[in-house]
Formats: structure tokens, C-alpha cells, sequence
């Protein structure tokens, strides 16, 4: 798999620096960690990112309102990750979901299940 430009949107910020490190180990290129709704519909317009890994559950915000309001804009591909998927499969029935909380090989899976899907519009 070529290397891809991802936005991390985690609210943790430990989380967020541990995923953003595991990324760039796999080869990816992180070009922004955001923390809230707003911070990731802005990364998401200004470093156009190949693949998004969104914190379903964001505080303050919301990461399944900020995939809408960004695929409103322009189509990309996206991850959710969450402790309670079914509550996320409820708003996007077809989303790649991975369960919190996951390991490498997970995330690998999860990377490629997005990208060999077709980027939601």
C-alpha cells in the first residue's frame, strides 16, 4: 500500500500522539492530530487528507458530525474508531468501524477495508 497523508481526529491527546506514531512507523504520513468537531472540518480543508481516522465520540463536539460536515464538501475516505461501534453504524451503516481498543494488525485491516472501499461522497 502506498503511503498515505492521514488526519487523526482523537480528543486524547496521548492516544492521538501513540496513533499518530504507529502511523508513521506503518509509513503513513500524519499531517494533523485535531482534537475537536471544528479542528477537523478545518485540517480536513486545508491538508486534504487521503484517509481520516475519526474519534466517533469527541468532547467537546462530535467526530460522526464532522465526517458529515466534511463529506459534504468534498469525498474522502474515513475511518471511525470507538468503544461503541453500534452506536456509529447507526449514522453510517457502511463506515469502516474499528472497536476501541485495537491493535497494529487491526488498524492495518481497517486502513485497507477503507481505501479498497469507493470514498463516500
Amino acid at each position: 500500500m502506498r503511503a498515505l497523508r492521514i488526519l487523526l481526529v482523537e480528543d486524547d491527546s496521548m492516544i492521538g500522539m501513540f496513533l499518530g506514531m504507529t502511523l508513521e512507523q506503518m509509513g503513513h504520513e500524519v499531517c494533523a492530530i485535531e482534537t475537536t468537531e471544528a479542528g477537523a472540518v478545518a485540517a480536513a480543508e486545508r491538508h486534504q487528507p487521503d484517509l481520516m481516522i475519526v474519534d466517533a465520540a469527541l468532547s467537546p463536539g462530535d467526530g460522526a458530525a464532522a465526517v458529515a460536515l466534511i463529506l459534504a464538501h468534498r469525498a474522502v475516505r474515513f475511518i471511525f474508531a470507538s468503544g461503541d461501534i453500534s452506536r456509529v453504524k447507526l449514522r453510517f451503516p457502511d463506515a469502516v468501524v474499528i472497536q476501541k481498543p485495537f491493535n497494529d494488525t487491526d488498524l492495518a485491516r481497517a486502513i485497507h477495508m477503507a481505501m479498497d472501499a469507493a470514498p463516500a461522497p
